[in-house]
């Protein structure tokens, strides 16, 4: 009875205690591993600059997430609640902003996200960078690109329903993207081919968008499906993390709804990839090729140091007020 008991009070704390996962992100470890696959599918005459900095590259994919507690309009930059606008939203959301704004105005669009419009600007910024062969601004952009292209990838970067708090799943947004990618990533195959010149940035910023919305009723249904048969006290487990004990999903209902998805994340992290080193390229080209070899062993600068110092200190201090969305 004794052992019963246990096992019965057991299973109501693991059922109760909450997921501790943010909502927001691919995760640190799907991010930085995006980011640095994409380098491999530039040109010979990019691949060697990016390869050299590729830490730096992976390093900072997060940096947009850290900087929602810095900065009140960074949050919406990471997604777009495209179903908020009604039952044919492709169609109802004007591609470019500023038709956009004229019929939704720019309070509405930043509130329920304006990811593919941010995307669009950040490769302006990247090829401005390269025009202006600036170093710092070369890295940095090009980091901070990468997150929100694989932003863009995420189907639940595109809905309302962003973390199953409306459909009692709450918790699924950091499940898909972020404990899939840790157990599974391993044995994904990451070559995605080379990186192709993009007419329009802002029509693949969309296309990123429209494929990823496509998929959220599976998302959402396939989890559903497999929480209504599978038994309380199997569904989580805890793990040590640095001295914290956390309750995450466990490895047999991870690898269940994996495979229910069919390779799902592993296709979005792959298309995610290629479109990064493609606007990576994009930029470039546009910027009139640049001879990257004249930076020859040149590095970051100390003042850019200092600024990633102090945004890192406010994001691990937690004494700056960001911005709200997708973040419970």
């Amino acid at each position: 009875m004794r052992k019963l008991l246990f096992i019965f009070i057991f299973s109501i704390v693991i059922f109760l205690i909450p997921i501790n996962e943010p909502a927001y992100s691919w995760g640190f470890f799907a991010h930085q591993k995006i980011n640095r696959m994409a380098v491999f599918t530039l040109p010979e005459q990019m691949i060697g600059f990016y390869k050299k900095h590729i830490e730096y590259i992976s390093q900072h994919a997060v940096d947009p997430d850290k900087r929602r507690n810095v900065s009140v309009d960074e949050a919406p930059r990471h997604y777009i609640d495209i179903d908020h606008y009604g039952a044919h939203p492709f169609d109802s959301v004007p591609k470019f902003w500023k038709v956009a704004v004229k019929k939704f105005t720019e309070d509405t669009l930043k509130a329920y996200g304006i990811v593919p419009w941010h995307i669009e600007r950040m490769v302006f910024r990247l090829q401005e960078a390269f025009k202006d062969e600036n170093l710092d601004l070369i890295l940095h952009y090009s980091a901070d690109l990468g997150h929100y292209v694989a932003d863009a990838h995420v189907p639940l970067h595109t809905t309302e329903n962003y973390n199953g708090q409306l459909t009692n799943q709450k918790g699924i947004h950091g499940f898909w993207e972020s404990r899939i990618p840790e157990l599974k990533s391993e044995g994904y195959d990451y070559w995605t081919g080379r990186a192709k010149y993009i007419e329009k940035p802002l029509d693949r910023a969309w296309a990123a968008v429209k494929a990823s919305n496509a998929a959220v009723d599976s998302v959402l249904r396939f989890e559903a499906e497999l929480n209504a048969k599978y038994p309380a006290d199997k569904k989580y487990s805890f793990e040590n993390r640095g001295a914290t004990l956390m309750k995450v999903y466990s490895l047999e209902y991870t690898s269940d709804y994996d495979k229910m998805l069919n390779g799902m994340v592993e296709r979005r992290m792959r298309e995610a990839i290629i479109t990064i080193g493609s606007l990576w390229y994009t930029a470039w080209v546009n910027a009139g090729k640049p001879d990257l070899t004249r930076f020859g062993d040149k590095n970051i600068s100390d003042s850019l140091k200092r600024a990633q110092k102090a945004e890192q200190e406010l994001w691990t201090t937690g004494k700056a007020g960001g911005g709200k969305g997708h973040d419970d």
